[in-house]
């Protein structure tokens, strides 16, 4: 085993005046939070630096990731991710201010995986009519699709700099960030329904294909599991993030807390 340099970012909270009230100041405050949450897609781009410095782009092409949101990630801290190879590929951590954040592992097999076959993923466009996400609104073997996102040269460098992203891959050969891959599994569910506070709290991700600048990407979701737990209303999707309607680039299962128990406790 081998430990790679600690990567260490000054963590930035893009949605401060989104929807997600989780990311409020305020609101996360009387959830019992320090702050509003620095979103698990950026902290899962955080820590997708490091088999990116480890394996270039051939990760992005068919490498896998995971992560798991225990602890929050606030904004100004910085956020230390540490990296020990294995046999397996390479477990990862995130800390905070002395607190373990996140968990997840990076692996890169020696064969591209066969690609998740479009045939399988229904496409359908988000809804017109958004309502409150609940048991009916997000069913166990409902189809979720989002509004499509082309990926401009501005939004790319935007979003490279909001990441904190240091390694010039991106940048140099035009491609969209990991993290910007996996907020479209956090689109399938704000495109589709009315979330006040809600928080991403893992994904398991396989890699297929790099998305460049200029492509329109598109995701085709099912809902797989909606449950409680614990006082929180939780959902599963098995979600295929797509570039024009043609190529796969990532099958991720997403998971989120729809509603919080502080939420239903303040109804």
């Amino acid at each position: 085993m081998s430990t790679l340099p600690p990567y260490r970012v000054s963590a930035y909270n893009t949605a401060k005046s989104s929807e997600n009230k989780i990311h409020d100041d305020a609101t996360a405050k009387r959830f019992g939070f320090k702050g509003g949450l620095v979103g698990g897609v950026h902290v899962y781009a955080y820590m997708s630096h490091m088999p990116v410095q480890r394996w270039g782009r051939a990760w992005l092409e068919h490498g896998t990731g995971e992560a798991r949101f225990g602890k929050p990630v606030y904004e100004g801290d910085i956020a230390e991710i540490t990296a020990v190879e294995d046999v397996d590929g390479m477990s990862l951590q995130v800390t905070s201010g002395g607190v373990l954040c996140a968990t997840g592992r990076a692996g890169m097999p020696d064969h591209a995986p066969a690609l998740s076959n479009l045939a399988d993923f229904q496409s359908v466009p988000a809804r017109a009519h958004r309502v409150a996400a609940d048991e009916e609104s997000l069913r166990v073997g409902d189809w979720l699709g989002m509004n499509p996102l082309t990926v401009t040269s501005d939004y790319q460098a935007q979003d490279i700099a909001d990441t904190r992203e240091t390694d010039p891959l991106y940048s140099r050969e035009g491609l969209v960030h990991s993290g910007t891959v996996l907020r479209c599994c956090n689109w399938a569910l704000s495109h589709n329904v009315i979330l006040p506070a809600w928080m991403h709290m893992g994904s398991t991700v396989q890699n297929h294909a790099v998305a460049r600048v200029g492509d329109t990407l598109n995701v085709r979701a099912r809902v797989t599991k909606n449950y409680e737990h614990k006082g929180h209303k939780w959902v599963e999707i098995d979600a295929l993030v797509i570039a024009n309607e043609t190529r796969p680039i990532a099958r991720v299962t997403h998971i989120a807390i729809y509603r919080p128990r502080q939420l239903a406790e303040a109804a």
